[in-house]
């Protein structure tokens, strides 16, 4: 057993290990570190440590144990359900990921790349453009969020329908382990069927089961064509059935399919600059929809066939078709501001859920209802992954109301809108992660032996509580 320490002591032994510049103690230097992007959590911490290799971040965890300090592992804090900051229930440092950005491997035969945790999302789509592949996940926070924060909260994305989420584009993994220990599963095979899969339990565990410190990734043949449109729908369930049609017509060449209603397009619009109407008459839905090909002709061809079938079948009323790399953005701009220009208009109330993709309709219409009567004059801005069932059911506060008694209201409202997608078999977390701001909801909504195995798990690989306290369980 490790002989105890005090905190003081370890902080003077960090220093050691990552170098006192990489040891963060100054209240100004670590404030960027403590608090989440909503500005839902405020942290508390001994120090931000900043360690340069795999080998630093097992010093640093063998360390803390000693001191009995929690480690809370953080990429580039972008999550929005607070698993990336410690709230101060226990003793803790923050190992930041950021300086582990080296890129080990790219395998244009093997269609793989080895990169370190600390590499944004955006570079990494780089690397892999470099060697004429893609690598598929994309994200509004794709500039600054980290491939280790993707793989600890399993992200998803706009490119899900097609692609899969994070744990689809993982072939092997790096860990830090709550021992000190490293697992080396940077494994580039396809097919591995030696045992258990251990990298699926640390694919979105938020890091309370061990530190990602490197991942093999999946690549992908660089698309030669996109052909990309925004088509008025009359309803979701209009959207729902373009989109069988969709599938039914392109195939895996359905890259996008994101449902946006009229109110965020209203939205976007009034607080974006540079953005306008997409169409010449509003409506009261739309569907951003996206073909991709390894082929350089068909593609434009083969959506404007799609979308006239769909207007003839009444399931589209107009759309518009990017015919340049501007007017893609333009379109792409609508979809992407979403989040952001809803905070221009007060409180907004967010839910991450998913159903199953033919609910998502019946989901949308029966939440809606039900918020409106529990707050008269609230607006309901649903948007989002339609094409796997991922919405962002998010809910304006009325006009001219008090946003801080509207927030007041958080936990009421959640209340009802997860009832209703519980009764349609869903998730109260589609792709956000459960973190510290859903971990209450878990009892009520997950199989009692699921959380009993997630415990026994959890005890097993990190008994003593030391990675990421206070997250998910």
């Amino acid at each position: 057993m490790n002989q105890h320490i005090a905190p003081e002591t370890a902080l003077a032994r960090f220093a050691a290990i990552v170098g006192e510049r990489h040891v963060v103690t100054a209240p100004g230097d670590m404030a960027p570190h403590l608090k989440e992007a909503r500005d839902l959590y405020q942290g508390v911490a001994r120090a931000v440590l900043k360690p340069g290799s795999t080998e630093e971040v097992a010093a640093i965890v063998r360390l803390a144990r000693e001191a009995r300090l929690a480690v809370v592992p953080q990429g580039g804090n972008t999550g929005l359900v607070g698993g990336q900051i410690p709230t101060g229930d226990v003793d803790a440092v923050v190992v930041s990921l950021t300086r582990l950005d080296k890129v080990r491997e790219v395998d244009a035969l093997t269609d793989t790349m080895t990169l370190e945790a600390g590499i944004t999302l955006l570079k990494a789509q780089e690397v892999a453009d470099g060697i004429d592949r893609l690598f598929p996940l994309s994200l509004a926070s794709e500039g600054s969020c980290t491939i280790g924060g993707n793989i600890a909260a399993n992200a998803g994305g706009t490119a899900v329908i097609a692609y899969g989420n994070t744990r689809e584009l993982v072939l092997g993994l790096e860990v830090v382990l709550a021992d000190g220990r490293v697992w080396h599963g940077l494994n580039k095979l396809r097919k591995d069927n030696t045992g258990y899969d251990l990298k699926d339990l640390f694919i979105g565990s938020e890091g309370t089961l061990g530190i990602v410190t490197a991942a093999v990734l999946k690549l992908f043949p660089k698309p030669r064509a996109r052909a990309t449109a925004m088509a008025a729908v009359p309803s979701p369930k209009a959207a729902l059935a373009l989109l069988t049609l969709a599938k039914a017509q392109a195939g895996q060449a359905l890259t996008t399919f994101e449902l946006i209603p009229r109110i965020g397009i209203d939205f976007v619009i009034r607080h974006q600059p540079g953005t306008r109407d997409p169409l010449a008459t509003p409506s009261p839905w739309y569907v951003l929809i996206e073909l991709s090909s390894s082929q350089e002709r068909g593609t434009e061809e083969l959506l404007e066939g799609l979308l006239g079938e769909a207007i003839e079948a009444g399931l589209v009323t107009d759309a518009t078709l990017a015919a340049s790399l501007d007017q893609r953005t333009a379109l792409w701009s609508l979809r992407e501001g979403l989040s952001d220009a809803q905070r221009y208009e007060g409180g907004s109330i967010k839910h991450d859920v998913s159903v199953p993709v033919a609910h998502v309709p019946d989901f949308i219409a029966e939440a809606s209802e039900a918020v409106r009567a529990f707050m008269p004059g609230c607006r309901p801005v649903p948007f989002g992954h339609m094409g796997d069932g991922n919405i962002h059911f998010n809910v304006s506060q009325p006009e001219g109301t008090d946003k801080d008694a509207f927030i007041g209201r958080w936990d009421a409202m959640n209340d009802l809108v997860h009832a209703i997608v519980v009764n349609y078999g869903g998730s109260i977390s589609a792709e956000h992660g459960i973190g510290r701001l859903k971990r209450h909801l878990l009892p009520g909504v997950k199989d009692p032996v699921a959380l009993d195995l997630m415990r026994a798990i959890k005890r097993t690989l990190d008994p003593q509580g030391l990675l990421n306290p206070g997250a998910v369980l």
